[in-house]
């Protein structure tokens, strides 16, 4: 499995309000999106920070997802370019599913 960070730093500081309008807005595309396990949006206590953490199946299907028509949308949405950074996540502990540590990649229905 791979975790991707995408940061967009803020021209102006985004309000935790605003910032859970625009995640609630995109929320919808994210969902059974091929290869995507799971993804937590992020706002930094000072707001000039936004973006995301993905845990996706590999990192072709999350490069399949960054290209093209995401980005665009993305820039618009935050007015800034995002920067990634890549993380192997061999092992995923999730306390929500009775603390069940994952080994690999969950083969998504």
């Amino acid at each position: 499995m791979i975790t991707t960070v995408v940061q967009f730093q803020m021209t102006t500081p985004i309000t935790l309000e605003d910032a859970t309008r625009r995640f609630e807005s995109s929320a919808p595309k994210y969902q059974n999106l091929p290869g995507l396990i799971r993804k937590y949006y992020i706002r930094s206590e000072d707001g000039r920070a936004a973006g995301g953490i993905y845990l996706w199946q590999s990192r072709q299907a999350a490069e399949k997802v960054y290209s093209g028509e995401w980005r665009a949308r993305v820039e618009k949405l935050y007015g800034a370019k995002p920067v990634f950074t890549w993380f192997d996540s061999p092992v995923v502990v999730d306390n929500l599913m009775g603390g069940k540590i994952t080994t690999d990649a969950p083969v998504l229905p």
